[in-house]
């Protein structure tokens, strides 16, 4: 991974005014991924997006990780079915 891929934990949790332990604890949940180089951490600009809907969940909304992680699933298979239905009304679209 590229080094211009990745921004410090650090300075994410200050640019968004939230505590380091907020991106540590959404990696014990597994919900982003935190590349830990040379003692210090870092994730990948792609993921931002990613973040910024898991802090509104938590912080806007007032529901705790547990509940954030229910969600954040239900929310990403609720976009699989989306996409499959899609695929499949193409695919059907070109048998008629």
């Amino acid at each position: 991974m590229k080094e211009q891929d990745l921004i410090s934990v650090q300075l994410l949790c200050r640019r968004y005014n939230v505590p380091n332990s907020f991106i540590i604890k959404l990696q014990e949940y597994q919900l982003i991924e935190v590349i830990v180089r040379q003692d210090d951490f870092f994730i990948n600009v792609k993921q931002i997006k990613k973040i910024e809907k898991l802090m509104r969940l938590h912080y806007d909304l007032d529901i705790n990780l547990e509940g954030v992680d229910a969600i954040y699933n239900l929310l990403q298979q609720v976009e699989d079915l989306q996409e499959e239905i899609k695929f499949l009304k193409n695919k059907l679209n070109r048998y008629e």
